[in-house]
């Protein structure tokens, strides 16, 4: 890589810095909006009072951030991707560096966790999740028990309560692999904390046990909480299992819109 498309690619880098942080104040502000809102909503009914317009002008803003944000995302994306070698780390979602056992870690178990969807209407909900990344417990081709990986909702079917799913990250067989499609059940579902609302962001203590995405992959495995957030938006600092380097558990940094709940009857 020369050292001009190096350049480029700090300099986005610099620029999604800036948009997040940008996300961020329009997110408090939105908040601050909902809680106004919640707490007098016959202010509407005032002549002259302008909170619903201005939530709509600060979530048309939040809405541009994030497409810019992806825009960006993608650029970097697409130049990381021109050269990495095919095969190389950056495809290779459970091929963590140096250390074989961390491709196993995290295997379900019999149990499964349990979704508890806030909306009276579940199917409502399911609906809504069309087009999110969210994590999913999917079987492994291999026999290996069942594992826990970000895929993306195409499709829920309310007749079978079943999600439709795609793998869009390429398999790490001898063939090289594609996009892998499943069909699961709600209970093999768990989704993401939303950026947009940070109201129902979970909020997870040093010494508990999560659910969270292993830097630089997509795949999710168990780990311990190891710092609590100062602001909702902070990422988490965690310990994850297995993970040992050098006789201890490395701390790693990752983003609150990727670690969930351990689901219900994991083993601990």
């Amino acid at each position: 890589m020369s050292s001009p498309d190096i350049a480029e690619m700090l300099e986005k880098s610099k620029e999604l810095d800036r948009l997040r942080k940008e996300q961020e104040e329009v997110l408090l502000e939105i908040n601050k909006m909902h809680k106004k809102l919640q707490s007098t909503p016959e202010a509407v009914e005032k002549p002259g009072d302008n909170s619903l317009s201005k939530l709509k002008m600060l979530y048309t803003q939040a809405k541009e951030l994030s497409e810019s944000e992806m825009s960006i995302s993608n650029q970097l994306l697409g130049q990381l991707d021109a050269v990495i070698p095919a095969g190389g780390a950056g495809q290779q979602r459970r091929r963590i560096e140096g250390n074989e056992q961390k491709k196993k870690r995290m295997k379900g178990d019999s149990d499964i966790p349990r979704l508890s969807p806030s909306m009276r209407n579940q199917h409502e909900f399911f609906a809504s999740l069309k087009g999110e990344q969210v994590a999913a417990r999917v079987a492994q081709e291999d026999g290996e028990k069942d594992e826990w990986v970000i895929v993306k909702v195409t499709h829920y079917d309310k007749e079978s309560k079943e999600f439709e799913v795609l793998d869009e990250e390429p398999g790490d067989d001898e063939e090289g692999g594609g996009q892998r499609k499943y069909k699961l059940p709600w209970s093999h579902i768990i989704p993401f904390p939303k950026i947009s609302d940070l109201a129902t962001t979970p909020e997870f203590p040093p010494g508990k046990q999560v659910l969270a995405v292993y830097p630089g992959t997509t795949a999710l495995y168990k780990a311990t909480v190891v710092q609590a957030r100062k602001r909702k938006t902070d990422d988490y600092t965690l310990e994850f299992d297995d993970d040992e380097e050098d006789g201890s558990l490395p701390q790693r940094l990752v983003p609150f819109n990727q670690v969930v709940a351990l689901p219900d009857g994991h083993r601990q």
